[in-house]
């Protein structure tokens, strides 16, 4: 205990005095070592390797700093762990061994899986699984669709943006938008995209649901102290327990054609190298 005690201690001084910015410092400009750990040694050219070029004379600092206190840190704790463990559990050959074939089968794998893999994903193909999977694109929160402006509160423009934001007529619409980008500090519309409600409810600064609950007749507003107004207008709203529409899933069906897709090849690979390696005499089981 008294020895553990020791070695801590002598941690203790040695990655402080490591880490002084002063020291690092001193180090980076008037000599090629800038640490040593025992018999180990830090060399500037090491620290240039990891300090890149062109940030300031404090950026480099502190980088250098963290490098040499991960760096002494490791030294010191290899050190540490030579003096103190028997030879069996110092040696991690197996280990290693063990690593390295993960590694390599791992680095095969993706190569493989790259070479073959088919990304290609059709609208027949999204429709399909849409379909035969309904139940699994069940809402857990609203979609909507929406406009929404930030703009100063005493604007003149924003009883005009108001009135023909929520009008049935196209041209409405269409002059609404061009006022908003024209007038309002932000301006942002889904109108044709479903989007989550989370998505609205962080630039109204609210939470969904307490949004959700401002709503009247589609409109939800909120003016702030310093003569701001976050205004939004939600034209459609898909309820939670609802099924999402296919568009808005379509990327996500994707990605999970792919992934079954990915794993198939990679689930048959295994399989398909062992078959290959009997066929052509390469493995033999007695």
């Amino acid at each position: 205990m008294r020895r553990l005690f020791s070695i801590i201690a002598i941690i203790g001084i040695v990655l402080p005095a490591l880490s002084s910015c002063r020291a690092i410092s001193n180090f980076l400009h008037n000599g090629e070592v800038v640490a040593q750990a025992g018999k180990e040694r830090l060399y500037r050219s090491d620290i240039d390797q990891v300090v890149p070029k062109g940030i300031s004379e404090q950026d480099s600092i502190l980088l250098a700093r963290q490098y040499i206190d991960t760096w002494a840190s490791d030294k010191i704790f290899v050190a540490i762990a030579e003096q103190q463990l028997s030879k069996a559990e110092k040696d991690v050959t197996k280990e290693l061994e063990d690593y390295r074939i993960s590694l390599l089968k791992y680095r095969y794998e993706q190569l493989y899986v790259n070479e073959r893999l088919d990304t290609a994903v059709s609208d027949d193909k999204v429709e399909e699984y849409y379909l035969s999977h309904i139940e699994n694109f069940r809402l857990e929160r609203p979609l909507i669709k929406a406009r929404f402006l930030r703009i100063h509160t005493e604007s003149p423009m924003l009883e005009t943006i108001r009135k023909k934001m929520d009008s049935s007529d196209a041209n409405d619409l269409v002059e609404a938008d061009s006022l908003a980008f024209s007038s309002a500090m932000m301006f942002t519309t889904w109108q044709d995209k479903w989007q989550d409600v989370i998505v609205l409810a962080r630039e109204m600064g609210m939470t969904y649901d307490f949004m959700l609950g401002q709503v009247r007749n589609g409109w939800v507003r909120q003016d702030d102290t310093t003569g701001v107004t976050n205004l939004a207008f939600v034209s459609e709203m898909l309820k939670a327990g609802e099924y999402a529409p296919m568009e808005y899933s379509a990327e996500r069906i994707k990605d999970i054609i792919i992934s079954t897709r990915k794993q198939a090849l990679t689930s048959s690979l295994e399989q398909d190298l062992l078959d290959d390696a009997r066929e052509n005499g390469k493995l033999v089981i007695y």
